[in-house]
């Protein structure tokens, strides 16, 4: 006989459960919405969000990367290529004896581990907060070394 209620409210649960996701759903419904204009204002992201990288500068204009390949061996993804050069007295682009003459990063192939900037021991290559990166082809998704570095402080825009 113990069996038997037993069932019965076993059913009686089986039978209730789809009532009782119905009234948290229509309950969600009735909630006071948010709403945030999207492009005016952003939400903002998380300490540890990591996003578009960035090639910094030093304060005087010249480059962080010294061209190390150490974000490229890092990348699991292997998203990054890297191809240094050796500077000049007559061109210096960064303070090291080498500079990254070519350095690109696929995006579609990178999954924002972070790998890259913890390798990279002048802090040159950061991963910022902005994360508008859709793009209609492809190829605009390989970004170069002139769409990652942080404009020359230096430099006077002429606009």
């Amino acid at each position: 006989m113990a069996d038997f209620w037993a069932d019965v409210k076993q059913i009686a649960k089986e039978v209730v459960a789809p009532f009782q996701g119905l009234m948290t759903v229509t309950g969600k419904l009735a909630e006071q919405k948010t709403v945030i204009s999207y492009p005016e204002f952003r939400r903002p992201m998380g300490v540890r969000a990591r996003w578009r990288h960035v090639l910094n500068r030093y304060d005087n204009g010249m480059e962080k990367c010294i061209g190390c390949s150490l974000c490229a061996g890092a990348c699991p993804a292997n998203a990054i290529l890297v191809v240094a050069d050796e500077n000049t007295e007559a061109a210096r682009f960064s303070p090291g004896e080498r500079y990254a003459v070519r350095y690109e990063i696929n995006m579609i192939r990178c999954i924002y581990c972070g790998f890259c900037q913890e390798a990279c021991p002048t802090g040159a290559v950061e991963l910022k907060d902005q994360f508008e990166l859709s793009e209609d082809n492809r190829s605009a998704l390989i970004y170069t070394k002139e769409m990652l570095l942080v404009p020359d402080p230096n430099r006077e825009r002429v606009d």
